[in-house]
């Protein structure tokens, strides 16, 4: 089943930091390995893109959207059950907003907390098996595209 997350919201609830610079891109990088070990899609939303930053950017499995300040990604999420429809039946909206798990169950879909989709990823992941110390999941384009990306939006 695919997944639609609301990043801020889950970010903490893995024991990382919200202040941290890399805190989006390690949370993607999570959701690839994750999305990998599932194979499952996964959308991620972040708000408080700056203005001319806003974007979607796609890395394996995991499209990350990068919304821009003014909106939020509750709001987009909640837009994007509404596109789609019917099939949204079919996917989990992880979040412990109250308003946005509403707006899942109203779409029929899945809702999840942070909480118990941070557990999930934890159980997921403690069963991959051990990778190399230094391997990525992401391909060295992939880290490289994600670093130009970052350093474009810290400025």
């Amino acid at each position: 089943m695919p997944y639609l997350i609301d990043g801020h919201n889950l970010i903490p609830k893995l024991g990382m930091r919200l202040d941290s610079i890399d805190d989006e891109m390690d949370l993607v990088g999570r959701l690839q390995e994750y999305s990998r070990l599932k194979r499952t899609q996964v959308e991620v939303y972040f708000d408080g893109a700056p203005a001319g930053q806003a974007s979607t950017r796609k890395a394996g499995m995991v499209t990350a959207h990068f919304v821009r300040l003014g909106s939020s990604a509750d709001a987009a999420i909640e837009g994007r059950l509404i596109k789609l429809k019917r099939t949204a039946k079919n996917w989990t909206v992880v979040s412990s907003d109250r308003r946005v798990q509403r707006a899942a169950g109203a779409a029929q879909a899945m809702a999840m907390s942070a909480e118990e989709f941070a557990r999930e990823m934890a159980g997921v992941q403690s069963k991959r098996p051990v990778k190399p110390k230094g391997e990525s999941g992401l391909s060295p384009e992939e880290v490289e595209e994600w670093l130009t990306f970052f350093e474009k939006r810290g400025r």
